[in-house]
């Protein structure tokens, strides 16, 4: 029963599996392709995102190589399920998509350029999955830690949805919520295709492009603070 796909279905606060206090495990000190510590507390003035979009291992090597990106990480988040293990969520029963944060520097990136990147690359029209990739686990999300954030967010999804229909394709089924509790995933998925570089990566864009923020762009820069 534990391991059972509930794939369509989310579970609420009393279904989901209740976790555990802790993790069974330690987050790895540092990033292998960037060099810096995965978790905080970080640097002042560094800013914090969170995005699901389908399998982390491809999700997160997508934002390592955007400028600016100071460190990355991969997790769990928007269920109920404390300290999840990885087979736990994909069992359907934790609530939690596979997401990745991102620490960076405002001096050089913005939010909206990593807006940009999450709605390229992948198709958020899919629902509770990305390709192959089926599960509630694969679910688009952006997770906010502003209302800056939250509304450069949803104007995002307004913008993208527009040349996304001119495209034929359908709704954008992306959930914006403010950030709950992220939860790191075990050693073995951080930076999982740097240290397998034949390694499996679902995550595909639709081809459609959002304007470039910095040539104008619907989204202005949102702030918020790097938090741990």
């Amino acid at each position: 029963m534990l391991f059972s796909r509930h794939r369509n279905h989310l579970p609420t606060a009393e279904e989901a599996l209740k976790g555990r206090p802790e993790p069974g495990f330690r987050v790895p000190d540092r990033h292998t392709v960037l060099g810096n510590p995965l978790t905080g507390p970080y640097p002042e003035g560094l800013l914090v995102a969170d995005f699901g979009l389908g399998c982390f291992w491809g999700a997160e090597r997508k934002f390592w190589q955007a400028p600016g990106v100071w460190t990355t990480l991969v997790g769990y988040q928007g269920g109920h399920t404390e300290n999840p293990t990885y087979e736990e969520v994909c069992s359907g029963l934790t609530g939690h998509t596979e997401a990745v944060r991102v620490v960076f520097d405002p001096k050089i990136t913005s939010y909206a350029a990593l807006l940009k990147v999450f709605w390229e690359s992948h198709d958020p029209t899919q629902g509770f999955r990305q390709g192959n990739d089926v599960g509630t686990q694969y679910r688009s999300a952006i997770y906010a830690h502003s209302p800056e954030q939250q509304s450069e967010a949803e104007s995002s999804r307004a913008a993208y949805q527009s040349v996304l229909t001119g495209s034929g394709y359908g709704e954008i089924t992306t959930e914006i919520l403010p950030a709950g509790p992220f939860y790191p995933a075990e050693p073995y998925h951080q930076q999982y295709l740097d240290r397998n570089k034949n390694g499996y990566c679902g995550i595909g864009g639709t081809g459609v492009k959002l304007s470039d923020p910095s040539e104008g762009g619907s989204c202005p820069t949102g702030i918020a603070p790097a938090d741990g």
